[in-house]
């Protein structure tokens, strides 16, 4: 059974959803843009005969409260100390991390942070490398070279519910396969007043996260925690060479690339269930 919950981080609503005994080994399900804790909702279930499974949503995402912008400044570095406030909230001190997208620069930070609580690490394409970012951040990447209007009205179209589907559908094997509620979702939350500055100023901050690839490297060299790398081999946004990057770095390290796309667990959240619980047989 999946439960729902919020707490008060920062005064801010965090929700988050719960699965499995309270004492089992953690797994923190960190979600990625554009989406929430709902993109977990098929693997919670595969996995919660063996982990406590925890998946919030950040601030301006899902369920949780959305400070208007003079009140929360939405950064990478602000969403890790809510995130690093709620696990002090619910009582989380180690963990596995599973990371998708924004949940990778979220979920680094808290590892670089406090290395001793993460036990290992999932990565569903959740970048860590230069080389993982594909052509498609270039409008992006224009955005941080200049922050002007004519820059940030250019990336609007990012979220636009055309391309909110397109993350969806682009790269998966059956487009039939993927529900239309996925896409529906996320764009009525990204259509909520206020949301559209929220993400752009995400996206300008995104640059922020190149940045601090080097601390992610130290800390991948010096605390070597065992890594399973599961990755959507057909990304819009993070390719391959992204994946392949974590073995540079981590001595323990599974990588498997799988035949779809940017939302790999709406096809392959089976797959998923298994891979995790033999990479966790394997190293603990």
């Amino acid at each position: 059974m999946i439960i729902f919950k919020n707490v008060d981080v920062q005064g801010i609503p965090i929700f988050y959803r719960e699965a499995g005994p309270k004492d089992a080994p953690a797994l923190l399900l960190l979600h990625g843009f554009p989406s929430s804790s709902h993109m977990f909702r098929h693997l919670m279930p595969l996995l919660a005969d063996r982990f406590r499974i925890i998946a919030p949503d950040y601030p301006g995402f899902g369920n949780s409260g959305q400070p208007a912008m003079d009140q929360f400044s939405y950064t990478f570095d602000a969403i890790t100390a809510v995130m690093d406030e709620f696990l002090t909230v619910i009582g989380l001190e180690t963990f596995f991390i599973y990371v998708q997208d924004y949940g990778a620069p979220v979920g680094f930070r808290l590892a670089v942070r406090n290395p001793g609580r993460i036990k290992g690490i999932i990565s569903q394409n959740g970048n860590a490398y230069e080389e993982g970012l594909a052509p498609a951040w270039e409008p992006i990447r224009k955005y941080w070279l200049e922050k002007s209007s004519e820059n940030g009205k250019a990336l609007l179209g990012l979220l636009a519910k055309s391309f909110t589907r397109t993350q969806y559908i682009e790269g998966c094997r059956c487009v039939e396969a993927i529900s239309p509620d996925t896409w529906n979702m996320d764009q009525y939350l990204l259509e909520r007043p206020g949301n559209a500055e929220i993400q752009l100023s995400l996206f300008y901050d995104y640059r922020t996260n190149l940045d601090e690839y080097p601390r992610w490297h130290d800390y991948f060299r010096t605390h070597q925690p065992p890594a399973l790398i599961a990755w959507g081999k057909n990304d819009l946004f993070f390719t391959v060479d992204g994946a392949l990057a974590f073995g540079r770095d981590l001595a323990k390290c599974e990588i498997h690339l799988l035949n779809t796309g940017h939302f790999a667990l709406e096809e392959d959240a089976e797959l998923y269930g298994v891979l995790i619980k033999r990479f966790i047989d394997l190293y603990f």
